[in-house]
């Protein structure tokens, strides 16, 4: 008989003969009956067992989380919470667990972050943990949809580059046989690469790799990306396409995970389009009108954003930055050169992702890698992408694990880490 899943247990009729693998959460002996709790992925179900001698003696010897098999027949009648039950005929154990348990799974003891990741399979399994998995897969589902919808092709470009993207030294070397190489920061070369090639539209989903010594609860040194790029486009094409797809995701989760924001005990609602937008510059005047001296070409302190962020109610949009601040390929302003066609998306006081319109001009680019003092040759195949009809491209890179922290407001971007890599973190 094939194995039946502990969620699609209500489609069946009373009575119906079923089997069902999970994880044994707990069992309660009692005089006549036993009662085991099981779990998968999908639920959880009570099964009940009259107590003979040789049932008895396997109940006994299984130890909490042990992997279980148990055969038996639905009964709609039951008493219990779920109002349905199975009446077990066999129960056998497949793999069995030891014990103790390095972490408790149901029992309310509360663990240390730092605790539970080092035994994160455990931690997994709680309710409340898979739970903020399950809703950051469902808003990078939804973020997938809305991009396809919109022309956008998925690619993947390497992750083992011979160039920084950014310039800098915030990057890991790696030996790659004879030569020296780096895990990439971001797809952005590639990307605009891709729009000399007349893709149009791209976006990729994949890991990024950041060697920068931060010990915070907002940064990993290896996050997953999500990076968009479209040709004949501006600053302000990307901002609509970033927070329409930002609606879209949190839409998707919304329309099926509900039962998952309930093991939370939270609910969030869909972001009002489109997000506010603010210059750099009205940035520094604001901070100016509560006392606040700002130099120009300086970035926001966290006090700083706070403060600005106190005037919107969520994601609000950061424009015009300063084009020192800004990477070699960020489009300076047409009537502003010392401003550029940029944005960051800010959701209070923590900074959620960066775009901008890219430099499309080849002699243009050259002159804005001399002045960040970067060495023209290392990126020869990127420039020479440019000399052949490039279109005016823009776009943007949202970490999805800080993403989905922001929106579920828990404290620490580990908690959306399956298994996080920071400065002291590689196993497991």
């Amino acid at each position: 008989m094939p194995r039946t899943y502990i969620g699609a247990l209500r489609g069946f009729d009373d009575g119906t003969d079923v089997v069902i693998y999970g994880w044994l959460q707990e069992a309660r002996i009692m005089k006549n009956v036993s009662f085991l709790i099981l779990r998968d992925n999908t639920g959880i179900i009570q099964a009940t067992f009259k107590n003979d001698e040789a049932t008895l003696e396997t109940i006994k010897r299984i130890n909490r989380e042990s992997i279980v098999k148990v055969q038996g027949v639905i009964n709609k009648k039951s008493v219990s919470k779920s109002g349905i039950e199975i009446k077990g005929t066999s129960v056998s154990v497949v793999n069995e667990a030891e014990a103790p348990l390095p972490l408790p799974v149901i029992d309310p003891v509360q663990a240390d972050l730092e605790t539970r990741l080092n035994s994160r399979f455990i931690d997994l399994r709680k309710r409340n943990v898979s739970a903020i998995f399950r809703i950051e897969s469902s808003l990078l589902w939804g973020i997938r949809e809305y991009l396809h919808g919109q022309n956008f092709i998925e690619v993947h470009t390497p992750k083992i580059v011979a160039a920084a993207t950014e310039g800098g030294a915030d990057l890991f070397p790696v030996r790659y046989f004879e030569k020296d190489a780096y895990l990439n920061q971001s797809p952005q070369l590639y990307k605009e690469v891709l729009m000399s090639a007349g893709f149009d539209r791209v976006f990729e989903v994949g890991p990024a790799f950041r060697a920068e010594e931060h010990n915070t609860t907002r940064h990993l040194n290896e996050f997953t990306s999500i990076d968009i790029e479209m040709s004949f486009a501006d600053h302000n094409d990307a901002m609509s396409m970033l927070e329409n797809a930002i609606k879209s995701g949190v839409e998707n989760a919304i329309r099926t995970k509900n039962d998952d924001f309930e093991a939370l005990g939270i609910s969030i609602s869909v972001p009002e389009t489109p997000f506010p937008r603010i210059t750099y510059e009205k940035c520094i005047e604001l901070l100016s009108s509560e006392g606040i001296d700002f130099k120009f070409g300086d970035d926001f302190s966290p006090d700083h954003l706070r403060m600005i962020g106190s005037r919107f109610k969520g994601f609000y949009f950061i424009t015009e930055w300063p084009a020192s601040v800004r990477p070699f390929y960020t489009m300076p302003k047409q009537d502003d050169p010392k401003l550029t066609n940029s944005f960051d998306l800010q959701y209070r006081e923590i900074e959620v992702t960066s775009g901008a319109q890219r430099v499309h001009d080849p002699k243009m680019l050259v002159e804005r890698f001399r002045e960040k003092k970067l060495d023209v040759k290392s990126f020869q195949f990127y420039i020479d992408a440019f000399k052949y009809g490039m279109p005016p491209h823009a776009g943007w890179g949202l970490g999805l694990e800080r993403h989905t922290m922001i929106l579920l407001g828990l404290n620490n971007i580990r908690e959306t880490t399956l298994f996080p890599r920071d400065r002291t973190r590689i196993v497991p």
